[in-house]
Parts: structure tokens; C-alpha cells; sequence
């Protein structure tokens, strides 16, 4: 696993030994981060950005990559914790990031809202729908916030005031 494009380009993260966390491949998140620039035209430039379900922290160290301000992580398994921590010290980004060890069905009220949301909940577990919900009632979604959700083959969630992209 790597970091596929700006100022940590190239860099290798920790990633896991076994198959019980299974990080977002390299080629998912740079189809996924090309839909975001050239798609829809998402300014990373001091956006502030949310990965829950975080995992090795992936998706929220790439946006860190391409110019996102902060980055909040979310997750709650130890494994991925410590892979985390590993690959945010790894970057020398712990200033522009900050890791909850939190259900993510159970966040706490945010500082401030977020621009864009990652959510990779593990699969078959019903956890992405409590977890739109706590963004929605704890202040961690504004008008016009990105959410992006990884789901198992088949599933269509569908949720009021959300945009299908």
C-alpha cells in the first residue's frame, strides 16, 4: 500500500498481516480520487475531511496527500489503531490529523463540520446506516458535504438528503 499522488506520493503505509482488516486497494482509491478531482471537481486545497472505519487510515492520509487541511480518523478495532498511529507518525502529519478511538455509530459532537466523509464499515455488520446517522445528529456533515461510503457488492443505501453521485 501506498500514498498514489501529492506531497506524500509514493509513500509506502503499514498495512495488515492478517485478512481481518482489509485496507481500500491502491487502484479503488485512485479510481475513487480521480472521480473526487476530475469528476466533481472536490477542492482539496484546506479541505477538512473525516475517515471513519478508518482502518490504516488510507483514504484520509491520501487526502492529507493532496492538500487537505485536517484530517479526523475514527475507529475503534486495536489492530488498526496501532497501524494507524504508525502510518500517520510514518508521514509526519500528526499536526493535521487526530485519531478518535470511537464507535463511529456513537461520535461525539464535531468541532466542526467536515467537507468530506470517507465511510468503509466492515462488511455485512449493518454498521453504515447508525454511522450516517451519528454524522447527521452530531454535527459532523454540513450543506453540501462529500460522503463517500464503501459497501459490499449489491448494497444501495439510500438516505434523505442524500445525493446518489
Amino acid at each position: 500500500m501506498r500514498i498514489i499522488a501529492g506531497r506524500f506520493k509514493g509513500r509506502r503505509l503499514f498495512a495488515p498481516r492478517s485478512d481481518r482488516i482489509r485496507p481500500t486497494t491502491d487502484r479503488m482509491r485512485e479510481t475513487l480520487f480521480n472521480l473526487l478531482t476530475h469528476g466533481i471537481g472536490f477542492p482539496f486545497d484546506g479541505a477538512r475531511a473525516a475517515d471513519i472505519f478508518a482502518g490504516t487510515g488510507a483514504l484520509g492520509l491520501e487526502a492529507l496527500s493532496r492538500g487537505a487541511s485536517h484530517v479526523t480518523f475514527v475507529e475503534n478495532h486495536p489492530a488498526s489503531l496501532a497501524l494507524l498511529a504508525d502510518n500517520v507518525r510514518a508521514l509526519e502529519c500528526e499536526t493535521s490529523a487526530r485519531i478518535l478511538r470511537q464507535d463511529a455509530r456513537r461520535l461525539p459532537t464535531a468541532r466542526d463540520p467536515f467537507d468530506l466523509v470517507f465511510l468503509d464499515p466492515p462488511y455485512n455488520r449493518d454498521l453504515l446506516a447508525p454511522a450516517i446517522v451519528a454524522l447527521q445528529t452530531r454535527g459532523w456533515l454540513k450543506p453540501g458535504s462529500i460522503v463517500v461510503a464503501e459497501t459490499e457488492a449489491g448494497y444501495q443505501p439510500a438516505f434523505a438528503g442524500f445525493t446518489m453521485l
